[in-house]
């Protein structure tokens, strides 16, 4: 047998007792010199056998607070929360985080199974190594630049790591089809039919804020590309979601993805985490009061 990988190591001392956390970590496999942190909390109570949620922060790179957005849930539900974190030094620009790093410095397509999507996978196949969790899945969420990073990441790689993944307020979709490339599209990063089929059928959430209608955001993506797809990122999420069952009926093929649209919330980062906890763990949406205290904030 061989033996544990530093990245183990590091996870079985740091995450064996309560609390927040950074840990170092390092992909040795493909990004040996592009090291980030796991931004984590362990409650008090949890135990190997509840969920692991991870969180993809958003353009403010900001997995910190996206990890304690989800520690009211974390403390009713036991559960451990991972957000991966990715420095703008380190992973700069959109390119290396929301578009996943499909192209080298040089224009070439990196292999799929080399992309910054295949991340959370590894990170939660150590865990599993760690025995910090014996669960076979993690529930993944991500919002704005992380709403991004996880509908890509499920256009292009397996599916079998996650119980149920949702992308909140994304500023703009890759689209299930191949007339348009990547990153408008699928074509021309060596994706198949197959995966387009698999992300068509897998059950995955968009939670779409109904106050999210900013048009001159500054972090609103406004290029020819995303402006095809409306206005503004409300909009912007109808348009992808119409996409997936346009495709899906024109191949025949099933069609299981579910928009929410979520009342009263802007591109609020807290808001739309409580909505998925409470989605996930409570069986339902925030009552009416949850929800009225909720809204009016804006975390990007």
């Amino acid at each position: 047998m061989s033996a544990p990988s530093n990245n183990v190591e590091r996870l079985v001392l740091e995450l064996n007792h309560a609390g927040r956390n950074a840990i170092a970590y390092l992909d040795e496999d493909r990004n040996s010199d592009r090291p980030f942190t796991l931004q984590t909390y362990r409650p008090y109570g949890y135990t190997p056998d509840r969920p692991v949620v991870i969180v993809q922060h958003g353009v403010l790179r900001n997995g910190d607070d996206y990890r304690d957005f989800w520690i009211p849930a974390a403390d009713k539900h036991k559960l451990l929360i991972v957000a991966p974190t990715f420095s703008n030094e380190i992973w700069p620009g959109v390119e290396s985080y929301n578009n996943g790093r499909v192209y080298s410095a040089g224009g070439n397509v990196r292999p799929v199974s080399g992309w910054t999507y295949v991340l959370p996978q590894r990170v939660f196949a150590d865990l599993r190594e760690a025995e910090i969790t014996t669960t076979e899945q993690a529930y993944l969420f991500g919002h704005s630049a992380g709403g991004q990073f996880v509908h890509r990441l499920m256009s292009s790689q397996s599916h079998a790591p996650y119980k149920a993944v949702a992308a909140g307020n994304p500023g703009w979709y890759t689209l299930p089809t191949f007339d348009h490339p990547y990153p408008e599209g699928l074509d021309g990063v060596g994706l198949t039919e197959d995966h387009l089929v698999r992300l068509l059928a897998y059950p995955l959430t968009l939670l779409a804020g109904d106050q999210d209608i900013a048009t001159s955001d500054p972090n609103l993506p406004s290029e020819p590309a995303a402006m095809r797809q409306g206005p503004h990122r409300y909009a912007r999420a109808h348009h992808y979601f119409e996409s997936g069952r346009r495709e899906a009926e024109r191949r025949g093929v099933p069609f299981n993805w579910q928009l929410i649209s979520v009342p009263g919330i802007g591109h609020d980062g807290k808001a739309m985490s409580a909505v998925c906890a409470s989605l996930w763990f409570d069986g339902g949406m925030p009552d009416d009061a949850t929800m009225a205290a909720l809204a009016g904030k804006t975390v990007a």
